[in-house]
Formats: C-alpha cells, structure tokens, sequence
C-alpha cells in the first residue's frame, strides 16, 4: 500500500516516518511488505489506510493548488479528510484512527458481528429485510453503509446477519457477499467502544475547519469543532450516510470529485450515483 508513492514523492516518505514515530512501530514496513494477513486486521487497515490517504493528499497539494470546496470521507476516511480540512493535526488524528481500530476489535471481541454487501436492492427494501432479521432473531441488524444506489451494506449480530442475508436472497437481491470482518462496525453494537472513543475526542483538540466537512452521520456540511466531535461520536453507531452526502455536495454545485488514497472504490461509487458529475482519483491521477 502506497509504496510507489513513497519511493517517489519526499513529502509522501515524510508522512510514514511520522506515523512510523508517532504509533512507536514500523507502520510503513507493514504497508509496503505485508503480510497480507496483518495488513488486513483492522487495528492495521485503519492507521494504515489513513496514513497512506493523508501521504496522497500531500503529494496532491504539491502537484494542484486547486482548493476544494468541500471535504467528505467514507467511515475510517472521514480522519484523513478532517486533517485535509485543518480541523485536526495529522499526530492527533492518527492517535485517534490507532484507538478507534483497537476499540472496535475489542468491541467485535465482546459482542461478535459482521457485515454483508447487498446489491440490487432498494435502500428501503434493504430496511425492510433488515427488520424481518431482527423480528425472526431478536438480534440487531441494519444498514451501515448507504453506498449508492443498489449497493447497501449490513452490519449486525451474527445470527441476525445470516437471517438477513437468507432474506435479501428471497428478495430478489443480484448479490449477497459477507465482507471479511467480525466487527459490526456503524451499528450499536459499538456503542460501548463509540462512548469510550467519544471521551477520548473531548480530549484532542480540534479546530475550525478550513474547508467545510460532511459528516457520515449527517450528510450535509459540519464547520465547528464541538459539532465535528459529536458527529464523529455517532459515526461508529450510525450508518455512513454517503449516497446522501454526495448528492448533498452536488446540490451545493460540487461537479468534480477526487477521491485521495489508495484505491478508486469511491471513484466508482460516485459514478453510480451521479455519472454527470466528474469523478478522479489519486491513484490515477499522481501516477500519471
């Protein structure tokens, strides 16, 4: 993960070696050697998603001095954009990304879940599934990320997962794929880890945000520091709203979107949620 970016860019080396410092282990090793394995435990995936996401966008200042109107990120992105935005320093959003990973797996440790990719399907039918789940099981289950249209993720207790995923079946979905975690992240499920990490919030500063921030929970702009905790405390507990969020920046005229960090998932998203609006990522775009 981003080891072509740092082979090339100083500023991009320069943001693992801090993350290297800060997390007291070698991060950038883990990223750009692997395993596989340890990579993809979440208390890794989130740190390293968000350094290699804040490496991107600094070699994307250097090469576009264009200013963006808004900034947005998707569950664990909303760091990345936050330290775009000047709402956090890049050390105390990463102390915050280590922390939110370790509490969510020990969260996913005390009341095991999962989640499941649901495509083809409404947001309101995927709502209507989950509710039978819950009726038939007791347990919870519900939507944690409205992606775009058609694309909904589930996120929920084991027993009430597999129910849902039986039901949306029955509804006709196109597919049905259990995503690879056992963490029921964006549902109250981590209520526990979201009322420890919220204390955790009120003790880093934030700032006022340069750039205005949309938040996952809301959908629409956040400008003020108090705001932007409180709507990162319900982000663990609520579904990230991003279907919505875009279609909120379009409203306020966005018609070019740059999705920074590894990967073009976002890209994609936004395409099928809008193909009018312009839609570009850093991967693409800095190794041109």
């Amino acid at each position: 993960m981003a080891q072509a970016l740092v082979a090339q860019h100083a500023v991009a080396r320069d943001t693992f070696d801090r993350a290297d410092r800060v997390l007291g282990r070698l991060l950038s090793r883990l990223c750009f050697e692997g395993p596989a394995e340890a990579l993809n435990d979440t208390a890794n995936t989130q740190p390293a998603v968000f350094v290699a996401s804040v490496a991107a966008l600094r070699v994307l200042q250097q090469q576009d001095d264009r200013q963006p109107a808004y900034v947005a990120g998707h569950s664990v992105g909303e760091f990345s954009a936050l330290v775009g935005a000047g709402a956090l320093s890049f050390e105390d959003g990463l102390a915050l990304v280590r922390e939110r990973s370790r509490l969510m797996k020990q969260a996913g440790e005390c009341k095991p879940g999962g989640m499941a990719a649901i495509l083809g399907l409404s947001r309101e039918a995927v709502e209507e599934v989950c509710q039978e789940a819950r009726d038939r099981t007791r347990e919870y289950v519900g939507v944690a990320n409205d992606n775009c249209p058609g694309q909904q993720v589930i996120s929920g207790a084991s027993a009430a997962l597999q129910q849902a995923i039986a039901v949306a079946k029955e509804r006709g979905a196109k597919r049905v794929v259990p995503l690879a975690v056992s963490v029921a992240a964006h549902s109250p499920l981590m209520d526990e880890a979201a009322q420890t990490f919220r204390g955790l919030m009120d003790a880093t500063p934030f700032s006022v945000p340069a750039v205005p921030c949309v938040s996952n929970a809301t959908a629409c702009a956040v400008a003020d520091g108090a705001l932007l905790r409180e709507a990162l405390g319900q982000q663990l507990t609520s579904p990230v709203r991003w279907s919505e969020s875009v279609r909120w920046m379009i409203s306020q005229g966005v018609t070019h979107f740059i999705e920074v960090g590894p990967g073009d998932v976002l890209t994609g998203l936004n395409r099928r949620i809008d193909r009018a609006v312009e839609s570009n990522n850093t991967d693409t775009m800095l190794a041109q």
